[in-house]
């Protein structure tokens, strides 16, 4: 009988995010240059698609697989949309906001300090995942990130 397993395994977060792709195989490569992603595993599928596979994005796992249109699965592009952001604090927002840009992923916000003690840009990549890159520059209390976001909503931001 084998010995007790850890249930989270080494290295990943309680909450890791698993994208889904139409060009998984061309994403990660994508991946690696724009964000400096390590390919950890890659399990074929039928086709040379994507079945799974596993990147290292600074300290974060991601996993990702190709669109199973049988099975649900779909990315945003098929979709109409992404539905979220993969959020990455990086030790200079600006240098990996162009790396991303540079790299074939287009800006949706320049890099730009914010209300809430961030410096924050963001990019789309070509598969529809949106990223944002943020470099913490400031502590900002809640009572005063508060009073900032009022000030900047009455400006009509």
């Amino acid at each position: 009988m084998a010995g007790k397993v850890n249930p989270i395994p080494e290295g990943y977060g309680t909450v890791t995010p698993y994208l889904c792709v139409k060009g998984a195989a061309e994403a990660i490569e994508l991946w690696k240059k724009a964000l400096g992603a390590e390919e950890l595993f890659r399990m074929p599928g039928p086709g040379g698609m994507v079945m799974h596979a596993e990147v290292k994005i600074g300290s974060s796992i991601l996993m990702v697989s190709d669109e199973f249109p049988d099975f649900g699965q779909l990315g945003p592009i098929s979709r109409g949309g992404s539905t979220c952001t993969m959020m990455m604090y990086v030790p200079d927002c600006d240098a990996a906001w162009k790396r991303a840009v540079d790299a074939g992923c287009t800006s949706t916000s320049e890099p730009k300090d914010e209300f809430w003690g961030d410096r924050f840009a963001k990019v789309t990549d070509p598969f529809g995942h949106q990223w944002a890159f943020a470099t913490h520059v400031e502590d900002v209390s809640p009572e005063e990130m508060q009073k900032r976001a009022a000030a900047l909503f009455e400006k009509g931001c």
